[in-house]
């Protein structure tokens, strides 16, 4: 049997027989509901996702429901998944749907392709799944296991090697069934060619597997990318008045746009590692003598993709308004229905807000 069809049938095969992974997206036909997962996939993990995706599929069942509430409660919805951005375009793209498509989704790749935040994965994958469309899915589960069963060493984070993967995952595409075995190839990266101890003795592709054969599954995919992160650090300043709390909403191009946060301070240590009293950098900010220091947190830290925040908390109370218009003052309630960065709510979710 020709290697490119042994691949494809071979992995039909094992999804009709052995494929027990369960998600609640899975078999999905509905376009808005594929895309709602596929938006929250695209930087977390199936486990994490799968929580975000059912309470945001009861909050927000259609379209019509996505567009007609505010930008700030679906923020909090998606507060903790991080990468901000994915929920900016995805408000933006049901307007979007909503107001120019009459609330239908599209259904030509190009057109699903035009949406903001939908890269050709995620049109593929809608494109696919929901209307059977012949378009090869290509994510990192799919890069490893083309990699690894045809021995290729093209890295895969490189122009040539995406373009590479790509034609090659689409000679390979069952085009009667493109949705089944797009999910197949998926399960399949996810279950058994693992990236960390593949399940080749349970590999039904082994025998045919240059990876296997040459004993490169370790070595394989080729990946030449290397960050390094740049390190930020930030000190908030959890300013207290009258049981109320300052904060602000996070504009511009930087990390966490349209997130709220407290007063910050960007610096160039913190103060556990700085010459700087607290108190002399505070009566700076407030422009006032009259405060209490009720906490100093430990650091605290947060990854992202380029670069690393590390953090300090000062939860401070004042007896007068601190003057500033880029801050505003919430009551505790309030506090807790604004979305905020993952930093910032495990803050608060550490303090229990009850902060007295």
């Amino acid at each position: 049997m020709h290697t490119h069809k042994f691949f494809s049938k071979t992995l039909l095969k094992w999804n009709d027989t052995e494929n027990t992974r369960q998600m609640p997206w899975k078999g999905e036909k509905n376009p808005y509901r594929i895309w709602i997962s596929e938006i929250i996939l695209q930087q977390t993990r199936v486990q994490q996702g799968m929580e975000y995706y059912n309470r945001f599929i009861k909050t927000f069942p259609d379209i019509q429901s996505l567009t007609t509430t505010s930008e700030k409660k679906i923020y909090k919805l998606w507060e903790g998944l991080g990468y901000y951005s994915r929920c900016k375009n995805l408000i933006a793209s049901a307007r979007f749907i909503h107001n120019e498509l009459a609330g239908e989704f599209p259904k030509k790749y190009e057109e699903i392709l035009a949406l903001k935040g939908i890269g050709t994965y995620t049109a593929s994958a809608i494109a696919s799944f929901a209307y059977n469309q012949p378009f090869a899915v290509l994510d990192g589960n799919v890069f490893r296991v083309l990699s690894r069963f045809f021995g290729e060493e093209i890295p895969i984070n490189t122009t040539e090697g995406k373009k590479f993967y790509g034609a090659l995952a689409q000679s390979l595409l069952d085009k009667k069934q493109p949705g089944n075995y797009n999910q197949a190839l998926m399960d399949f990266g996810a279950v058994i060619c693992k990236p960390a101890a593949p399940l080749c003795s349970q590999c039904l592709l082994r025998n045919k597997c240059v990876a296997f054969l040459t004993k490169k599954v370790s070595v394989l995919p080729v990946n030449t990318k290397s960050i390094r992160l740049k390190e930020r650090f930030f000190i908030y300043l959890f300013v207290e008045y009258k049981k109320q709390f300052y904060v602000h909403e996070r504009s511009g191009k930087d990390i966490w746009q349209n997130l709220y946060e407290f007063i910050l301070i960007e610096t160039k240590k913190l103060f556990v590692e700085s010459s700087l009293t607290v108190n002399e950098e505070i009566i700076k900010i407030l422009n006032q003598a009259d405060f209490s220091i009720k906490s100093v947190s430990p650091k605290k830290t947060q990854k992202l993709t380029h670069q690393i925040i590390l953090c300090q908390f000062v939860h401070i109370e004042i007896k007068k308004p601190f003057r500033n218009k880029e801050y505003f003052l919430v009551n505790e309630k309030e506090l807790n229905s604004l979305p905020f960065p993952k930093l910032i709510a495990s803050y608060l979710a550490d303090k229990n807000v009850s902060l007295n």
